[in-house]
């Protein structure tokens, strides 16, 4: 589409370019704020289309980017005005044992979703760069934005991870530099108690950690598909965690773990596992054997590393996750 004409005579039009390049970006901003694929996928297009229609009232006295940014904030705004937060299992109770497991739910807005990296990511991207917007989508880091409320989350995400200034998140915001500090201050506070270093996952040395990490990677998927728990095992870390939203349930450590599989998650005995990303780490579409023939889909699999050993086994059972994920909907064979 070509650029459409200046509105009542101003010198400001804008082409189609003008607000795709920034979809990734937004991506990444909307998710960070609302913690939901599904409603990020909303939001972007949302923020595009208000962004069209007001696109002739446009005067450019600010950057196309921080206009869009300021749209984007207003509608993450307003889709959040619930209490309710979306959080992981480990967020809202202590770990479970494998035989006190009781099959108990939440609703589906209860809970963190994943993120494909090719939606946040740029295949051709600055490495560095690369590296911290992997570090700011990790489910962890989403998850404490949830504690903060809406404007404040907003203020941290472009001072702390945008490095936007104060003057241009106040300007963003209308509000003043005073007001962006304060607000700031206190969502550190906030992160800082939500976010424990020792369980941040790999970030440095990226070079040489993606080798080992392959490996790593490589050992489990053999693992996983024989079902061989024993190998499975022995590749996760002293204090790993599991997951499986929408269960309010989760698991710590390596030995629980095992009994899992041994026990209730029996049910991933000839799973096969399809490779994608999500939040800056391996991921998998497990699909389980389907009584019809091949494998139908089963659960999204995050997968965080960290000093060599499997740290995360995050299992998201909502299977609409499948196609957000460029997916196959079933396997033959």
């Amino acid at each position: 589409m070509s650029s459409r004409p200046a509105a009542h005579g101003r010198d400001v039009a804008i082409a189609d370019e003008d607000f795709e390049q920034y979809r990734r970006e937004l991506n990444a901003y909307c998710y960070r704020m609302l913690g939901s694929a599904f409603e990020t996928d909303d939001a972007v297009q949302e923020t595009m289309v208000r962004a069209w229609r007001s696109s002739g009232s446009f005067e450019g006295r600010s950057t196309v980017r921080s206009w869009l940014y300021r749209i984007a904030t207003n509608v993450c705004i307003d889709m959040r005005q619930s209490p309710q937060r979306r959080a992981r299992p480990m967020d809202l109770g202590p770990s479970g044992r494998t035989d006190s497991f009781a099959g108990v739910t939440r609703p589906g807005e209860a809970w963190l979703e994943p993120i494909p990296d090719s939606w946040v990511l740029s295949e051709n991207g600055d490495p560095a760069e690369l590296v911290a917007i992997r570090e700011s989508v990790q489910l962890a880091f989403v998850a404490a934005l949830q504690y903060l409320p809406a404007r404040q989350r907003a203020v941290l995400i472009l001072r702390e991870v945008l490095r936007w200034s104060a003057l241009e998140v106040a300007t963003l915001l209308d509000t003043t530099v005073v007001s962006v500090n304060s607000a700031l201050q206190r969502a550190r506070s906030t992160l800082a108690a939500r976010v424990p270093a020792s369980r941040q996952i790999d970030e440095q040395d990226e070079q040489v950690l993606d080798v080992d990490r392959l490996q790593l990677i490589a050992r489990y998927v053999d693992a996983f598909e024989r079902y061989d728990v024993v190998a499975l095992v022995a590749l996760l870390r002293d204090d790993v965690v599991m997951s499986m939203p929408p269960y309010d349930f989760w698991l710590e450590g390596p030995v629980e773990v095992g009994r899992w599989f041994l026990g209730p998650g029996s049910h991933c005995r000839g799973s096969r596992l399809v490779a994608t990303a999500a939040n800056g780490c391996s991921a998998f579409g497990s699909y389980s054997p389907d009584p019809a023939g091949g494998h139908a889909p089963w659960a999204l699999q995050v997968i965080e590393v960290s000093d060599g050993r499997i740290v995360g086994h995050h299992n998201f059972l909502d299977t609409r996750l499948f196609a957000k994920f460029g997916l196959p909907a079933h396997l033959d064979g």
